[in-house]
């Protein structure tokens, strides 16, 4: 890995605590057709933006988090478990919406069920900003992690607060609503995403024209395209499209590959990769 410790991104989005329960489940319950799970171990992750940041601190780069959580237990494990890590937490603390979480149950591997405890966070949005913008006073580049939990809901005002400093500002966007990241540098939509702006495509070569036409559209330096199982293909302004094909592994949760992409993109970029 390079050295990325001089370079200085901020995270800013919707933060959640990720819990997993591991258990085995070796019978069906007699009151419903459900598997019944003797639950053995339990772990808390970062998640959604708090994950970008972890990645970013993973890489040797210098990470802060601007985020909105609850004033509650799950913020404190979310919080310690970010600043045990190197990330710098700047937070909205609400006293009356809670920490989102996301609860995972599995068993030999298998993601039985997936509990989610969440409220919009849109009412935060206006007290974000005024932490983002004395935030990026020295950043070197930007990161909105977009899970449509109402964290960004001026996302607009955040990337013009970017171009007005000349900061590169990079976006893993959410919903259908791609015109409000107008202008930023770069986009990763996952292949589902896209599809939900663009409309299906035929081909590879209707792919290819639909993706560029909405880079150029929305005035984008770049625009990626994470594919599963087939890569990632990235469209840049003044270049061919490029593809980058994926390896095959055996991978049982896939759970936060996005958060690396644009953790790893922007950190490269803001060190002149």
């Amino acid at each position: 890995i390079p050295d990325f410790s001089s370079v200085r991104i901020i995270v800013a989005g919707d933060a959640m605590l990720d819990e997993y329960w591991f258990g085995e489940a070796a019978r069906i319950s007699p009151e419903a057709p459900v598997p019944v799970v003797r639950a053995g171990t339990t772990e808390q992750r970062a998640g959604g933006a708090a994950n970008v940041a972890l990645n970013v601190a993973a890489l040797g780069a210098r990470s802060s988090l601007v985020a909105a959580v609850g004033a509650d237990e799950r913020a404190a494990a979310l919080t310690e478990r970010l600043e045990t890590q190197g990330v710098e937490c700047r937070l909205v603390r609400s006293r009356t919406l809670p920490t989102i979480h996301k609860l995972r149950v599995l068993a030999r591997n298998q993601q039985l069920i997936r509990l989610d405890s969440e409220q919009s966070f849109a009412s935060c949005a206006a007290e974000l900003g005024k932490l983002f913008t004395k935030a990026v006073a020295d950043a070197d580049a930007v990161v909105l992690s977009d899970y449509g939990k109402g964290t960004l809901d001026r996302a607009r005002d955040l990337v013009d607060e970017c171009r007005r400093r000349k900061l590169p500002v990079f976006i893993d966007p959410k919903g259908r609503e791609f015109d409000k990241y107008r202008g930023a540098t770069a986009l990763t939509p996952n292949q589902g995403e896209l599809e939900a702006v663009v409309g299906h495509w035929a081909d590879e070569a209707d792919f290819a024209a639909r993706a560029e036409a909405l880079r150029a559209e929305l005035d984008l330096e770049m625009l990626l395209v994470t594919r599963g199982e087939r890569g990632m293909t990235l469209f840049a302004r003044g270049a061919a499209p490029l593809t980058l094909g994926a390896q095959a592994r055996e991978v049982f949760d896939v759970t936060g590959a996005g958060d690396t992409v644009i953790a790893l993109l922007a950190t490269g970029l803001a060190a002149r990769m």
